[in-house]
């Protein structure tokens, strides 16, 4: 798929895949100036040369609108199709339980908190919830936050300074990026889950404070983190350590605590967990784990804390009943493993390549950027949604469709996965 040029004289007219997303935009032909004093400016050339290129071929990817809830089978475009690209790891989107305790909560509370957290947008049920999210992750204390990319921007903004230094794994998520560019730390990457560049990196600089960062599940990759050497090395050098829980709770572990449980580390070998509460836990929200000091000291420090509305009554009715449902059934993430397995192994016997991933999360890397957008686009003729993952998510030549099995998903469901994938190998 050429990417073609977008100039200050417009665009040729393109057909879009996309339904109603951009309007027939691309319809016609379009006068576009990209100039560096413009609202938009010179980087909109690519962008909006991808979009036509994409929509012409009629496989752009993205924002498909579906119309039913999310599980392992939705209703887009007419017809029904296999989910492969939800986080809904352990299928509880929908589940009965949970949507009782978020109507239940807005019964009670109403459909909005009124205020900060700091202020008076605090209620009962933010503090039972932090209780429950504490008592599950095994520390002392738990802040909610809207999600787990603000909760990221709240603790490494509200901690560190311009004076201190952020050591990241080179595939840590985004907002961890955007987290030090807002505190304004040193920043330093490491090669990923390479304990000898992480070594080479802490012995090449320095700061008054030393924070090491990973994801214990790196989301593009479905691999685990080495905590156990992390640990070792944080203290060695004196550092402290954080890991961004959000893809390994309710995955990694037999009851799905997390990176901790999957590897047998007492909780507080690690200074600060943070996480999300919109995949296994099916809600909308992040959290910190953490000492009840720092805690306290976030309260009145972090701004997303303090100048951003509090999680909403529904959120936070549905965050514990999901909880209450992991701690009840553990099964569930027995069961997310197995077919997790299930897949990736097929996968592999069939050729394609599925990286170094033992999650949930499993890619099936293509490396060419068109030939996974084709790719997912075919896909789509067998009712199967996958999305795929591209530069700048991934490095150039790294393309890739993530999928994502839940346990929601049967082995009739992976079986009829595989099928398409055999039927689509040569493509």
């Amino acid at each position: 798929m050429t990417i073609p040029q977008v100039s200050a004289n417009g665009i040729k007219p393109r057909t879009t895949s996309s339904g109603e997303l951009f309007d027939d935009f691309f319809d016609a032909p379009k006068k576009l100036e990209f100039q560096k004093n413009g609202i938009i400016d010179g980087r909109g050339r690519g962008v909006f040369g991808m979009m036509a290129a994409a929509c012409e071929a009629d496989c752009y990817p993205y924002q498909l609108p579906l119309e039913s809830r999310t599980g392992p089978w939705v209703q887009a475009e007419g017809r029904r199709m296999l989910m492969l690209s939800s986080y809904d790891y352990l299928g509880l989107v929908g589940d009965p339980r949970i949507e009782r305790a978020a109507i239940e909560a807005i019964k009670k509370y109403g459909s909005a908190t009124g205020g900060a957290r700091l202020l008076t947008g605090t209620n009962d049920l933010h503090r039972k919830t932090e209780r429950d999210l504490a008592a599950f992750k095994g520390t002392e204390a738990c802040l909610t936050f809207s999600s787990g990319y603000v909760a990221n921007l709240a603790v490494i903004s509200g901690l560190f300074t311009p004076q201190d230094r952020v050591i990241l794994d080179s595939l840590s998520h985004r907002s961890l990026v955007d987290a030090c560019r807002l505190a304004g730390v040193q920043l330093q990457r490491y090669r990923h889950n390479d304990m000898s560049s992480l070594r080479a990196e802490l012995q090449a600089g320095q700061g008054n404070r030393t924070l090491i960062v990973a994801d214990g599940v790196f989301s593009m990759d479905g691999d685990v983190c080495p905590l156990p050497d992390l640990v070792a090395i944080k203290k060695e050098f004196g550092c402290f350590l954080m890991i961004d829980d959000a893809h390994a709770t309710g995955v990694l572990g037999a009851h799905g605590r997390g990176t901790d449980e999957h590897f047998g580390i007492p909780t507080d070998e690690v200074d600060i967990w943070t996480g999300s509460l919109a995949k296994s836990i099916p809600s909308t929200g992040g959290f910190i784990a953490m000492s009840r000091e720092v805690s306290m000291y976030l309260q009145h420090a972090a701004s997303p804390y303090i100048f951003s509305a509090a999680l909403c009554p529904a959120s936070t009715g549905a965050i514990r009943e999901g909880l209450a449902i992991l701690r009840a059934e553990p099964e569930i993430v027995s069961r997310l493993r197995y077919q997790a397995n299930y897949l990736r192994e097929g996968l592999k016997d069939l050729g394609y390549d599925v990286g170094t991933s033992s999650t949930p999360i499993i890619p099936v890397i293509l490396k060419d950027e068109e030939k996974a957008a084709r790719f997912s686009r075919r896909l789509r003729d067998f009712n199967i949604l996958a999305s795929p993952i591209m530069f700048p998510a991934v490095g150039l030549g790294t393309a890739r469709l993530r999928i994502c099995v839940t346990a929601g998903h049967t082995i009739a469901d992976l079986d009829f996965t595989l099928d398409a994938f055999r039927q689509l190998r040569g493509f």
